[in-house]
C-alpha cells in the first residue's frame, strides 16, 4: 500500500476526555493542540461546544490558533449545535446520531425516518454555512446493513463528504471490518473515517483492516484514551500503518513518547511499563536467550527499530541474563574482564537476584568490585541524603498521597507545599542502589505525577559547621 495517502485524526481533546476522571483544563488542551500540530496530526476533534462553556472556550482558542491541522467540532445533529461550532470558528462539523436498532429504540425514541430527517437538516445547514461536514452514524457496526447504507447515501449526496465508520462498543473483528468497510466505499461517494473502540483489543487490528478496505482517516487519541478502554492509541496506529503497510501518515515518530507524557501527566492515566511503542518495557529484553540474541541481531525479537522513535533498546540483567547481557553491561559501563571473570560475575548477579526484586546498575558494580577484589568505580557514599519535589494529581488529596509515601522504606518526612510542586519528601540511603529503590517506590505511588531528585552534598548546621552527607556524590552523579 505504499504511497496511500491516509490522515491521523486525534480526538484526544473529545473522546479522551470522555475518560472517566479525566478533564483537561483549557490552557492543557490548548498545549495539548498544538503538540498534536507539531507532531503532524491532520485533524484534531477539538470539543463539542455544547458541553460546556469551558469546553467552547478552548475550541475557539484553539481555531484562532491557525494551525496546520484541520480543527473539528462534534455534534448532534440540530441546529444550534452548528451555530455553537460556527461561534467557535471550526473548520468542520462532526455530526452523530445513533443508528442501530438499541439507539433508535432506547435512546433516542425515534423512527428511521426521523433520524434521517434530522441528519440531512443539519448536513444542510452547516453546508449552508460554508462548514465542511463529517456524519457518524454512531453504533454503526450494530445498525442493519440496508439502513445504514441508505442514511449514509443521504448524508453524502446531501453534503457530508466523510462518513465515518463507528465500531461504538468495540465488537469487530479484522475481517469484519474489512468487509462492512469495502461495502461502504463501494457505494458511497465521500471518503470514508474509522472510529474503532477497543473494548476487546482490537481496535488498532480493525483500524488498519478499515484502511486496507479504502478508509482515509483514523480515529485515534494519545496513549488510547476514550470512554471505557479507550479507542486506538496515536502511537500505535501511526507505527503500525507504517511498520506493517508502508503508509506514512506524516507523524513525527520520535517525538510520540514526548507527546504521551504530556497527556499522561495532565490526564493523571498512566502509561503502563508493557505498552506497546511507548511502554517503558517496549524495548526491554531480559531472558538470557533474548539478549544474546539480540546482541547479535536486534531482528530475533523486534519487530521494528526502537531508533525510529528515538528510543533504544535495553538489556536488563538480573536471574534471567546470561553471560551475553552481564559482558554487554559491563562494556557499557567500561569496565574490562576477562572470561573466568565474567563466569563469576554473572554466578554472583543471579544469586542476589534471587533475594533483590530488582538488580541496579550499582548493584553490578558491587559484584564486580566483589569478584575482582578491587574498586572499579568512584569511592562509595556513606549516606545518601535527597530531596524530592513532588507533583501530584489534584483530584486526589495530597493527604492521602503524603500517608502513602511517608511509609515507603527510606522516607523519613514529607511536607505538602505551596508553588510548583504539591509535596517535598527527604529521603536517606545507604547507597545508590536503596535510592533508587526509594525514588522508584515513591514514583510508582498513586497520585504521584512527576518527581524532580536533589542530592545533598553538604549540611550546614546552626553553629556554623557544615557536614559531608555524601562522599565521592560528584563522582556518582557527574
Amino acid at each position: 500500500m505504499t504511497g496511500s495517502k491516509v490522515i491521523i485524526l486525534d480526538s484526544t481533546l473529545r473522546e479522551g476526555e470522555q475518560t472517566p476522571g479525566v478533564s483537561f483544563r483549557v490552557e492543557e488542551k490548548l498545549e495539548i493542540a498544538k503538540k498534536l500540530d507539531e507532531i503532524g496530526v491532520g485533524m484534531i476533534e477539538a470539543g463539542s461546544p455544547m458541553v460546556s462553556e469551558g469546553v467552547k472556550e478552548a475550541i475557539k482558542k484553539i481555531a484562532k490558533e491557525n494551525l496546520n491541522a484541520e480543527i473539528i467540532s462534534h455534534i448532534r445533529p440540530v441546529k444550534s449545535d452548528v451555530d455553537l461550532s460556527l461561534a467557535c470558528d471550526v473548520d468542520r462539523v462532526a455530526i452523530f446520531i445513533g443508528t442501530s436498532k438499541s439507539h433508535r429504540e432506547s435512546k433516542l425514541k425515534m423512527t428511521k425516518e426521523q433520524i434521517e430527517e434530522k441528519v440531512l437538516e443539519a448536513i444542510s445547514y452547516s453546508k449552508d454555512h460554508g462548514l465542511k461536514v463529517r456524519f457518524t452514524p454512531e453504533d454503526a457496526t450494530r445498525t442493519e446493513w440496508e439502513y445504514l447504507l441508505h442514511i449514509c447515501k443521504q448524508a453524502s449526496e446531501t453534503g457530508a463528504d466523510r462518513i465515518s465508520v463507528a465500531d461504538t462498543v468495540g465488537i469487530m473483528t479484522p475481517t469484519q471490518m474489512y468487509d462492512l468497510v469495502s461495502k461502504i466505499h463501494s457505494n458511497v461517494k465521500s471518503e470514508l473515517d474509522l472510529h474503532c473502540h477497543n473494548d476487546l483489543g482490537l481496535a488498532v487490528a480493525n483500524s488498519l483492516a478499515g484502511v486496507q478496505a479504502g478508509a482515509t482517516v483514523v480515529h485515534t487519541t494519545v496513549n488510547g484514551l476514550g470512554e471505557r478502554t479507550g479507542i486506538a492509541p496515536l502511537s500505535e496506529v501511526s507505527v503500525a500503518l507504517k511498520v506493517l503497510l508502508d503508509i506514512d501518515v506524516g507523524i513525527k515518530i520520535e517525538r510520540l513518547s514526548e507527546l504521551s507524557s504530556i497527556v499522561e501527566r495532565y490526564s493523571g492515566v498512566y502509561i503502563s511499563p508493557i505498552t506497546p511503542v511507548i511502554g517503558t518495557n517496549a524495548f526491554s529484553h531480559k531472558a538470557g536467550i533474548h539478549t544474546s540474541a539480540v546482541l547479535a541481531n536486534p531482528e530475533t525479537y523486534e519487530a521494528f527499530d526502537p531508533s525510529i522513535l528515538g528510543r533504544a533498546r535495553k538489556i536488563i540483567v538480573d536471574k534471567y541474563a546470561g553471560r551475553h547481557a552481564v559482558k554487554a553491561k559491563l562494556d557499557e559501563m567500561g569496565i574490562s574482564i576477562n572470561d573466568d571473570q565474567l563466569q563469576r560475575i554473572t554466578t554472583e548477579i543471579k544469586n542476589l537476584a534471587d533475594k533483590k526484586k530488582r538488580i541496579e546498575d550499582s548493584d553490578i558494580v558491587a559484584v564486580t568490585e566483589k569478584v575482582l577484589g578491587q574498586r572499579v568505580s568512584g569511592e562509595s557514599p556513606e549516606l545518601i541524603i535527597g530531596l524530592v519535589s513532588i507533583q501530584t494529581d489534584p483530584h486526589i488529596y495530597t493527604t492521602n498521597i503524603i500517608r502513602r509515601i511517608i511509609g515507603i522504606n527510606g522516607v523519613s518526612e514529607a511536607y505538602e507545599i505551596s508553588g510548583e510542586y504539591d509535596v517535598v519528601a527527604h529521603i536517606q540511603a545507604k547507597d545508590v542502589a536503596a535510592l533508587n529503590e526509594c525514588l522508584e517506590s515513591i514514583r510508582n505511588t498513586r497520585g504521584v505525577e512527576a518527581t524532580t531528585t536533589r542530592i545533598v552534598l553538604k549540611r550546614f548546621q546552626r553553629n556554623g559547621k557544615q557536614k559531608e552527607e555524601a562522599k565521592g556524590l560528584r563522582k556518582i552523579f557527574g
